[in-house]
């Protein structure tokens, strides 16, 4: 994990209970709530067959050997299992993640597949105030179209917000300070899209890892653990157990090449994500949403996220308390693909927040992102814009770049999912438009490594952050 860029770019407090319709949450002693009906149990529908589905694999598709046939009889009742859970529409969802090669996919941690998964959503206890087949559907909604994955904040509904803001003021008596916890509920809008764009990698491109964390997260432990090689995070064994203990993730080693780490949300995910199982709106965020974004966020920002002010705290690279820097995306996005991502930084920012020029021309920024696009990767860019509310500083968002195009004029087109645009299908930008816009892309070492040696990246961003001290000083 190496980069080079401007990092100033940007409870278990109290005892406490939300009344969930059917269910009761305590915030220190968990869920009560009513059986799930049974679905009904549905005739056995045989769809295995060698014939290659006669629709396009999508471009966000691993370059992978896809097997499209239930092989055995293990496969077989597993597949079964869930159709039986589902109603019509779900089934049709389910035939296709079969015959699009997606449900077979074994490309996880532990080499388990998609189908073996979701058969432990249903099969295994989930958390109390979750319940298993709204999780089962919400797969096979990712599976059938992935750019269903939003940053897009829920709402919480009238009969717990009282409760809620109590969690968030530390049962405060001060009106003031409860008006204005209940404004931030109404009108927050999340910063997590550094999350929700590997979020939405992960989920197409490391596919049966994506629906083993889904498992973990959505247990009652509301965890998972992966194994990650240490080079992934640098090249020193050294440097790699100062990273992981420098944000504070939990984890042990095995070796000097590897380790195991802990994921988990913070613990006020799971009060959203039981909300949204009841309450959840069109064009918001997921169970799997809420708890995937929490989880990242936590990883990136050394474990201290809250889910309900969408708030993490400043640390040793920067002062802010809102998103993901770079620096962070780029440490989340190494651990849980365990790979070795480069940011690379393109626009230089003055010490007033705004573009100053640009680190390479607009040719060799394109030919780096189409080289990556080659290697069959997703690229997660942070690109700006001037604020005018801001006195015109540089304002950012997170996407990922997923393909390219020319069009009938002959102009260059990327092809972008963005979590904020309450569009669940993906966006085409003009070259034009994208490339003066990109701030910092996330790269293969080995095309970011052309032009450059890179410091390593936490050496770089500490070495940044103090300067930045220094000068305010």
């Amino acid at each position: 994990m190496k980069t080079s860029f401007n990092s100033k770019m940007f409870l278990y407090m109290y005892m406490a209970s939300v009344d969930f319709q059917n269910l009761n949450v305590f915030y220190s002693q968990g869920v009560k709530r009513k059986a799930t009906p049974q679905t009904n149990i549905a005739k056995d529908l045989s769809i295995e067959t060698n014939q290659v589905p006669s629709f396009r694999q999508a471009a966000y598709t691993t370059p992978i050997t896809l097997r499209t046939t239930l092989a055995n009889k293990d496969e077989r009742k597993k597949y079964d299992g869930l159709f039986e859970e589902l109603d019509g529409p779900y089934r049709k969802k389910l035939e296709f993640a079969l015959k699009s090669g997606q449900l077979l996919k074994n490309n996880s941690n532990d080499k388990s597949t998609v189908l073996d998964n979701l058969y432990k959503i249903i099969k295994n206890d989930r958390d109390p105030g979750l319940d298993k087949t709204t999780i089962l559907k919400e797969c096979l909604d990712i599976l059938a179209n992935p750019y269903v994955i939003t940053q897009t904040c829920e709402d919480i509904p009238n009969e717990y917000k009282k409760s809620i803001i109590g969690l968030v003021t530390g049962l405060s008596t001060d009106p003031n300070e409860i008006a204005k916890a209940g404004w931030d509920l109404d009108n927050m809008h999340t910063g997590t899209c550094p999350a929700a764009s590997i979020e939405f990698d992960l989920a197409t491109k490391h596919t049966a890892e994506f629906f083993r964390m889904v498992e973990g997260l959505t247990s009652p432990e509301n965890q998972v653990t992966k194994k990650i090689k240490m080079d992934s995070l640098s090249e020193k064994s050294s440097d790699a157990i100062w990273l992981l203990t420098k944000f504070k993730t939990p984890h042990k080693m095995n070796g000097f090449d590897e380790a195991e780490v802990l994921l988990k949300p913070d613990k006020n995910a799971i009060i959203r994500a039981r909300i949204q199982n009841h309450h959840r709106d069109k064009g918001e965020r997921s169970i799997i949403d809420v708890l995937m974004q929490s989880t990242l966020m936590q990883l990136g920002s050394q474990q201290t996220y809250n889910s309900l002010t969408d708030k993490r705290s400043p640390n040793a690279w920067t002062p802010e308390d809102g998103g993901l820097i770079d620096f962070e995306k780029t440490y989340v996005e190494s651990v849980v693909e365990d790979k070795n991502t480069t940011s690379v930084t393109y626009q230089k920012v003055d010490e007033n927040g705004k573009l100053a020029g640009y680190e390479k021309d607009f040719k060799t920024i394109k030919k780096e992102l189409l080289d990556t696009l080659n290697l069959g990767q997703n690229i997660i860019i942070g690109y700006t814009w001037p604020d005018p509310e801001n006195d015109n500083k540089l304002a950012g968002h997170e996407i990922t770049i997923v393909d390219y195009k020319t069009n009938e004029k002959g102009e260059g087109i990327f092809i972008c999912q963005d979590s904020d645009d309450d569009i669940a299908a993906p966006i085409e930008l003009s070259e034009k438009f994208l490339l003066p816009k990109i701030h910092h892309a996330g790269l293969p070492d080995e095309i970011a490594s052309k032009d450059f040696n890179y410091e390593e990246s936490w050496g770089v961003s500490l070495d940044e952050f103090q300067n930045m001290n220094k000068k305010q000083q």
